[in-house]
């Protein structure tokens, strides 16, 4: 599995560094039409590409420092380095937006005179360039947090893009200039909506949270329901990082079975039905809990609100 994850992350930095090399031509592109033209279109979408520069650099480094191996004081590694990276990406983009905003509503009280021709070439340059990287992360995003923050930033690019092509042809026809700000408030909107959306991945992951993909009353039923369980309790079912789900709970077994055997299969069922590969049970015999006497064990201390799950076979 650690393989897998490592050849998946080696996939993910080449498709970002193509990424990062497009990104920055179109960068210099757009700062200095920009500049040249007075649009802001142009201006918010070349901020927002430097953001990208910055995001894909940050993303990269980020999944370097994952690949680093484990050690005694940190027994996972740095693989929440990406996920780090994709919540700082987030933040970055509400800047970049709340930015956006701020100039969109000055120059729609005072729209300044915006050079359509030029604006719209080298918009129509940058949507193709932001097409290409779109479509070189496209097929790594959905594997990877950190992939997927730089591809949100792309996306981010690439309507960005449209909606300044957009603003030039509107003001070649028809001469209205508020089509320059209006487009950098479509830009804003946009970027925001990556933003919050990164954001809510990616602190989820860092509080913990249960996967979105997974049912863990479905999980919960499944390790009941596996012969040789009794009961469950403290179980936790959490991201590590993109790719590495964990699970950790306390099974009481009825003795039917030899505890090796249930604990296998109970990894094994967990890897083909819920994908989960990184696993931790411990194994409890009924006796051990809730009569006191020289094998009985104290209870440990668990989240409150975890409940102890029973089968019928724990009932009888």
């Amino acid at each position: 599995m650690t393989s897998g994850i490592d050849a998946e992350r080696a996939a993910g930095r080449r498709a970002m560094l193509i990424a990062l090399g497009l990104t920055a031509a179109l960068l210099v592109a757009e700062v200095v039409g920009g500049i040249l033209t007075n649009s802001l279109a142009l201006q918010a979408d070349a901020g927002h590409m430097a953001s990208d520069v910055l995001a894909l650099s940050l993303a990269l480094f980020a999944g370097w420092a994952a690949g680093r191996p484990a050690s005694a004081q940190r027994t996972f590694g740095y693989q929440r380095a990406e996920v780090l990276a994709a919540a700082s990406n987030g933040v970055l983009l509400l800047i970049v937006a709340a930015y956006v905003f701020w100039q969109a509503v000055r120059r729609f009280a005072d729209p300044p005179e915006v050079d359509g021709a030029p604006m719209l070439g080298i918009a129509a340059a940058g949507l193709l360039g932001n097409a290409a990287s779109a479509l070189i992360l496209r097929s790594r995003q959905a594997r990877s947090l950190n992939v997927r923050g730089a591809f949100y930033h792309i996306l981010g690019d690439l309507a960005g893009s449209v909606a300044v092509v957009v603003a030039g042809l509107v003001m070649l026809s028809t001469g209205w200039q508020r089509a320059d700000p209006a487009a950098g408030l479509a830009i804003g909107l946009l970027v925001a909506v990556s933003a919050l959306r990164l954001l809510h991945e990616s602190l989820s992951i860092l509080l913990e949270a249960v996967p979105a993909h997974i049912d863990p009353d479905e999980v919960s039923n499944a390790l009941t329901g596996a012969p040789g369980v009794a009961g469950l309790h403290d179980l936790h079912i959490w991201t590590v990082t993109s790719g590495l789900v964990a699970l950790s709970c306390h099974c009481e077994l009825t003795g039917e079975l030899e505890a090796d055997r249930v604990l296998a299969n109970l990894c094994d069922m967990l890897h083909e039905r819920f994908d989960i590969h990184h696993v931790t049970i411990q194994p409890e015999l009924r006796r051990l809990h809730g009569g006191g006497g020289e094998h009985s064990l104290p209870r440990c201390t668990s989240v409150i609100g975890h409940e102890h799950r029973q089968t019928a076979a724990r009932e009888s």
